[in-house]
């Protein structure tokens, strides 16, 4: 597999699982009881949702007359998890059995599927080509045996068939650019004759999360995002039904698109700080830490007994060590001035010459605030937040004087009473105050 194939499969795979259990990661949470919500391509014949049965991804591609796209065509397959309890010479449905000291429930989970085609351009050029995706069901039981060996009931999971088509089809762009529209339509055919408000049945036949891989060879994807002022009119052409194609892989590389059911930017990667799926999103990969380590000893066992990637995620969340978790708690980029001078981004201070969050200051109540100047907070003048109850009336230190996009100043602080106030500081990590929710303290008022 290529490296920008490698990059974009990490990425996709963070949009498979995107929401598949939310913390706390147990069954009974109410969060966790209407699932699969990305990306679900139900049956056709199944309406009693909006969700659609079928979603179309058109790109761009230029110098692509002898061009080979590879279509790589990635879902969940919703498997239920049914517990049993034995009863006389058979078995009785139940939502939870204890055998020992484990704990089996009745939810469902979710196996991954792959469909690939390696189809030429010229081929598409002239007519649309099918990929059929037959996905054939299974059923399987496990026996739950007591330590004496004695039946005590079974788990039995079972997935449904899935029926879905893949058509893939190309046209050439009218003008002197010489582009190709490229098409691929994801369409689920699955018959249906279910009742009109099962959804959790139509989610059996169901693909979900489904997105789609789009690589090429010997030819160049054109960003939608933000194509060339000269293609513009031909991206703004391009239809896209229920997903979003951005280009992936290392930045500048134009050869594979993620066609993603949820919005992202061209190139997005996993956070290097990220430990592992926690099925939400990395930028609060932190606060799911924190909040995992919480969990009682009973709230584990349920989590445990939810799914095995819950299990496997509060085992990574136990096991991790300590400078893994330090990383998650802030992290400095581009600290060195070669790395700021080699290519500063936009929303850094150091772009803009003319700011200094170091020495710029700020008057207020005709004193002049700058980094190292005492205040009072005073935060309910502008805001009731929850957390400003807990600030009124504290005193602090400003660490910076920053100025936003719009021309308004704000005040970077730390708490005078705050023992962590150095771990902040070497962090970067600061309370943000506008100008006239704080009081300057005189040189000569006593600090609470």
């Amino acid at each position: 597999m290529s490296v920008p194939m490698e990059i974009a499969r990490r990425v996709a795979d963070a949009v498979l699982y995107e929401g598949y259990l939310l913390y706390p990661y147990r069954a009974s949470a109410a969060k966790n009881r209407l699932r699969w919500q990305f990306g679900v391509l139900v049956p056709p014949g199944f309406t009693a949702t909006a969700e659609p049965s079928a979603s179309v991804t058109e790109c761009l591609l230029e110098r692509a007359d002898d061009a080979v796209v590879r279509l790589r065509l990635r879902f969940l397959h919703v498997r239920t998890r049914s517990v049993e309890q034995a009863e006389g010479g058979g078995y009785r449905p139940v939502a939870e059995l204890t055998s020992g000291e484990r704990t089996y429930l009745t939810f469902e989970e979710a196996t991954e599927r792959e469909v690939e085609a390696v189809l030429p351009i010229s081929a598409l050029l002239d007519a649309e080509q099918t990929v059929e995706v037959r996905v054939p069901g299974d059923r399987s039981a496990e026996l739950i045996l007591a330590p004496t060996g004695e039946r005590e009931g079974r788990v039995v999971s079972e997935h449904l068939p899935l029926h879905a088509v893949l058509r893939a089809g190309a046209e050439r762009v009218p003008g002197p650019y010489g582009l190709v529209r490229l098409r691929v339509r994801v369409e689920n055919t699955a018959g249906w004759a279910g009742p009109e408000t099962a959804r959790e049945q139509a989610l059996r036949r169901s693909l979900i999360s489904a997105h789609l891989l789009i690589g090429v060879t010997g030819g160049a994807f054109v960003s939608l995002l933000d194509p060339p002022e000269w293609a513009r009119p031909m991206a703004q052409d391009c239809r896209n039904e229920h997903t979003w194609p951005v280009l992936v892989g290392e930045p500048g590389h134009r050869d594979v698109v993620l066609s993603s059911p949820i919005i992202l930017y061209d190139y997005p990667d996993i956070a290097p700080e990220s430990p592992g799926d926690l099925f939400d999103s990395t930028e609060i990969d932190e606060i799911l830490h924190l909040r995992t380590l919480t969990l009682t000893d009973e709230e584990t066992r349920q989590a445990r007994a939810t799914d095995p990637r819950a299990a496997q995620l509060i085992d990574m969340v136990g096991d991790m060590p300590p400078e893994l978790v330090e990383r998650l708690h802030g992290v400095i980029r581009y600290l060195d001035a070669p790395a700021r001078e080699a290519g500063t981004p936009w929303w850094d201070p150091a772009a803009d010459s003319c700011v200094s969050p170091e020495t710029d200051s700020v008057t207020v109540s005709g004193v002049e605030i700058a980094k190292g100047s005492r205040v009072r907070l005073v935060p309910g003048r502008r805001r009731a937040d929850a957390h400003d109850m807990f600030l009124a009336g504290r005193t602090a230190r400003v660490e910076a004087v920053l100025l936003d996009l719009d021309g308004a100043r704000h005040l970077a602080v730390t708490l005078d009473d705050d023992l962590g106030a150095d771990l902040h500081r070497s962090h970067g990590r600061f309370l943000y105050f506008a100008p006239d929710e704080v009081e300057p303290l005189g040189d000569g008022e006593a600090i609470a």
